[in-house]
């Protein structure tokens, strides 16, 4: 049996994050990771040409700035030396191979049952914590939607997080389904590596470029969301011109409106929408069924692929181990209140970076839970 003050669950970027703001506080926790590295889906599971699509200055974690060196948009290999100097800084040790089973939180004793698995060892671990906080992530596991006769494809069916490079589809007819940042650039990595590419986009997005989106965050500190939203959607369609005859549909809602609302985000345009606007690659609709190598969408339009790449997102697992978490998830492992006020449950409960607000969330969520627990020890100690 491990007595802890607080136990950290998950060791990506979201609890190195509170780590180090419990550190500011010489508060003592444990963080536990189920992978055998930190930041597991940037380093196992992204794609190679992948870049931090939001400018530096608002994908800094806590108490440590990028070099000042350091370009404007940050590639994945030097966003995870950043990962481990701040680790180093810190001196955040994650318990590698340590997969949680189940929490229950016991009303009597006020705390935290934690039952987790050492993988390595295939031994169990008792954790007894007075504070719990999910870290675990929206991206815990993969999202595959259900497609009619998805099985008789006899093609290579993948999510993007087994995706690397377009170098080994060359000369393939190869399917992107799903129309987000990963979508979009996974189809121009396709279609740039030689690939014949289509890509399935069913609902209204928002394309801009990256120097447009940074000017809308930057401008949103200081003027209202809809002036700013006008701004950019006169832009976009000045940049990019009307895309629906491309099938492209504009949300009827602004890009940072819906971001604040809904937590979705605008696509940064990687130079998808030229290909897209030279017919090289192929846009396509909702998808009835597959019939072995034959795709059938909505349209009508039937054609055949030797290759599917699912870039559908991931969903959080959070629930499959969390009892009593009823106060802050909802059935997806999602936040039940509404952001800013999302990461606070019940019973000394926290979740960090489940708001669908980037690395900027992450960091605001993590100073507020390590504010919290500063509030709660002091007030315990009377």
């Amino acid at each position: 049996m491990e007595n802890v003050v607080v136990l950290i669950v998950g060791a990506g970027p979201a609890g190195l994050a509170t780590a180090a703001c419990l550190t500011q506080f010489s508060i003592p926790y444990v963080i536990v990771e189920r992978e055998d590295c930190s930041a597991s889906l940037w380093r196992n599971r992204a794609y190679d040409r992948l870049k931090l699509h939001l400018a530096k200055e608002f994908c800094e974690l806590p108490h440590m700035s990028y070099p000042p060196d350091a370009p404007t948009y940050i590639p994945k290999a030097l966003f995870l030396k950043y990962l481990d100097e701040y680790m180093e800084r810190f001196n955040i040790q994650p318990k590698y191979l340590t997969s949680v089973e189940s929490s229950k939180y016991d009303d009597d004793k006020k705390y935290w049952s934690i039952v987790a698995r050492d993988m390595a060892e295939g031994t169990t671990i008792n954790f007894i914590a007075k504070f719990l906080v999910v870290a675990s992530g929206e991206n815990s596991a993969e999202n595959i939607p259900e497609i009619p006769e998805l099985h008789s494809f006899p093609g290579e069916a993948i999510h993007s997080s087994r995706y690397k490079s377009g170098k080994s589809f060359s000369g393939k007819s190869v399917l992107v389904i799903g129309s987000g940042n990963s979508g979009m650039e996974i189809a121009y990595d396709l279609a740039t590596h030689g690939a014949n590419t289509s890509i399935v986009i069913r609902s209204p997005i928002h394309v801009m470029t990256k120097e447009l989106i940074r000017l809308g965050m930057t401008l949103a500190q200081h003027l209202p969301l809809n002036l700013v939203d006008s701004l950019l959607v006169m832009a976009t369609k000045y940049i990019f011109g009307d895309l629906s005859r491309h099938g492209i549909r504009m949300p009827k809602m602004g890009p940072m409106t819906l971001k604040s609302k809904t937590g979705r985000s605008a696509v940064i345009d990687v130079g998808t929408v030229g290909l897209i606007k030279r017919g090289i690659i192929q846009v396509e609709g909702s998808i009835i069924k597959i019939m072995g190598n034959i795709v059938k969408f909505q349209s009508g339009n039937e054609f055949p692929f030797d290759a599917i790449v699912f870039a559908t997102g991931y969903k959080s697992t959070a629930n499959m181990w969390l009892k009593n978490g009823e106060s802050m998830l909802n059935d997806n492992g999602l936040p039940t209140k509404e952001y800013p006020n999302h990461w606070k449950g019940g019973n000394r409960l926290y979740c960090v970076g489940l708001a669908r607000r980037g690395l900027a969330g992450i960091a605001a969520d993590a100073k507020n839970i390590a504010d919290d627990i500063k509030s709660v020890i002091r007030s315990m100690c009377g």
